[in-house]
């Protein structure tokens, strides 16, 4: 009996270890899973007049280590985002609670379904509930308000507002360069002493150099040849400018014969004494820069004395000038300003021609002598690849696209048999005749809520170049997928096509893009012409902007 209680009390022993044991493993179990995340939408009103606006408000619970993406951008289709408010963030223990504000609004009346909106939590997709949203008129009076036909679309020109800089760095470029011409070239810029001795008279310029001389060092330092030297260039320069005789060039027996000669035809009044005292210089001052001879310092002194009087001398014995003379003389220096001035203009001439061919060569060098070419030649292409591009949504489901310019809403008749099956189609087309360059989009809401027969559409397309005059078209096809990730067909290819009011036939591309899903069939036409290499790159640019819904 004791060994059978025994053993009793030991079960009962480890079965109440075993209860233990289970329950700690579950509290602990419990205690640290993760919860699994929740997500919740509000929104502060389902009734509102046009131009009011929603607060729609996603809420999602979740543990402080996941990570949670919000719907980003026009994902609320058919009602507009107005604005999203920051994300903010409540702490819950030991969870988060993170809330974000949409405020939306529509600007047609009717019943709108705000659809589920995708929360990424970890890579897993969260959807909220959808909306009934009402849009109420506004009531008029239209008694006291008189009501109006709709007026008709009108095109609207392209804002200038960038050509403003263009202006200002042409403007600028010019100033610039006017301004280097006019320092460098027009400017009467101030003389230095040299430049304002050298446009003083004869008479003048030599008496001034002749009491530089006297104040010099020559002597002093036993300089006597350049002493010398320059004694006789300044007397020698005098007579060569204002007697107007070869005497720079000449010897001293020359230059001697030369003044008597004009001495003797009175031409020059000067008296034979004064030739005399002239001649004798000139042999002192050849024998210090040839024969290396030494004279005393007073008879430096006193030479550089008998020169100047020589020179005031020969200046008295000049005889007046003519006023014939004169006249040509006032001519020659007239026909030399002609001369200077022509000359200064010749070199602005040639210093912005200069600038204006290195600029293009640097800006052929950098773009390509075919860019530049095309800019200049104003290329219909690349204007539009180069102008300012618009971004913006068409038609519903919409169809969100950069284009060159703005598509314009076409008005698209449904034929009887089309009626049944097709609620709504919308269609914007831009046309550019110049480059024979067309993107179109269509957007078409259907009665029942299938999947639209890609094929059918897309071979309908195709029918229609071939109706309008295209002939060997060549189609290929392919999957596309948006920068967002919805996927749709991209049908594309070459022929000839049609071009308006001519009867050739030119080489294009097309590209079609389709996507869909229930109720619903949205297309992207791209038309141009081949080998186009500006279109090319705006053909590029064009797909990589599509973006459109996965559901209406």
């Amino acid at each position: 009996m004791k060994k059978l209680e025994f053993r009793k009390k030991n079960c009962a022993t480890v079965v109440m270890q075993y209860v233990v044991l289970c329950f700690f493993m579950f509290a602990s179990l419990y205690g640290f899973s993760q919860k699994a995340p929740t997500v919740k939408s509000t929104a502060d009103t389902t009734l509102i007049k046009i131009g009011e606006q929603i607060r729609f408000e996603i809420q999602v619970e979740v543990d402080s280590l996941d990570q949670v993406i919000f719907p980003e951008g026009q994902t609320f289709a058919p009602l507009e985002m107005v604005e999203a408010y920051k994300i903010d963030t409540v702490k819950k223990k030991d969870r988060i609670l993170l809330q974000r504000i949409y405020a939306l609004t529509q600007f047609d009346s009717g019943v709108y379904n705000l659809p589920r909106q995708k929360v990424i939590i970890n890579s897993k997709d969260f959807f909220t509930d959808s909306l009934h949203i009402n849009v109420a008129t506004v009531a008029v009076d239209t008694i006291a308000q008189k009501m109006y036909d709709i007026k008709p679309m009108i095109a609207v020109e392209k804002s200038s507002s960038g050509w403003w800089k263009i202006i200002l760095g042409i403007v600028l470029g010019l100033a610039v360069i006017g301004g280097l011409l006019y320092w460098f070239v027009f400017r009467e810029k101030p003389l230095t002493e040299d430049e304002k001795v050298a446009l003083l008279p004869p008479f003048d310029r030599a008496i001034l150099e002749l009491k530089k001389l006297e104040n010099s060092k020559y002597i002093i330092q036993d300089e006597y040849k350049q002493y010398y030297s320059e004694l006789t260039n300044i007397v020698r320069s005098y007579i060569e400018e204002d007697v107007h005789v070869t005497a720079l060039e000449s010897t001293t027996d020359q230059l001697i014969e030369k003044l008597e000669l004009l001495k003797d035809a009175g031409e020059l009044e000067l008296d034979t004494e004064t030739i005399n005292q002239f001649k004798k210089v000139l042999q002192t001052a050849d024998l210090v820069k040839f024969a290396k001879s030494r004279p005393a310092d007073s008879v430096a002194e006193q030479d550089r004395k008998s020169v100047e009087q020589i020179v005031i001398k020969t200046k008295e014995a000049i005889p007046e000038p003519t006023a014939e003379e004169l006249l040509e003389n006032e001519e020659y220096l007239e026909e030399l300003a002609k001369k200077q001035q022509k000359k200064k203009w010749f070199i602005a001439a040639a210093a912005v021609a200069g600038v204006f061919f290195i600029s293009v060569a640097a800006t052929i060098g950098y773009y390509g002598f075919g860019s530049v070419k095309d800019t200049v030649l104003r290329h219909p292409t690349k204007q539009l690849l180069d102008g300012e591009w618009i971004s913006s949504s068409y038609g519903y489901p919409p169809i969100s696209i950069e284009t060159p310019k703005v598509m314009l809403r076409q008005e698209v008749p449904l034929p009887p048999e089309a009626k049944a099956t097709v609620k709504e189609l919308s269609m914007f087309i831009y046309r550019n005749a110049e480059s024979l360059f067309t993107v179109a989009t269509t957007a078409t809401m259907f009665v029942q809520q299938e999947e639209p027969d890609f094929e059918k559409t897309i071979n309908n397309l195709l029918k229609n170049f071939e109706d309008k005059g295209a002939k060997n078209i060549t189609t290929k096809q392919e999957d596309f997928v948006t920068l967002t990730g919805v996927k749709g067909i991209k049908t594309y290819g070459s022929g000839q096509f049609s071009v308006p009011e001519s009867k050739e036939l030119i080489q294009g591309k097309y590209v079609i893009l389709s996507f869909g899903g229930k109720g619903f069939l949205q297309q992207v036409l791209i038309t141009w012409q081949k080998d186009d290499t500006y279109a090319e790159e705006m053909v590029t640019r064009i797909l990589n902007s599509v973006e459109v819904k996965s559901e209406a």
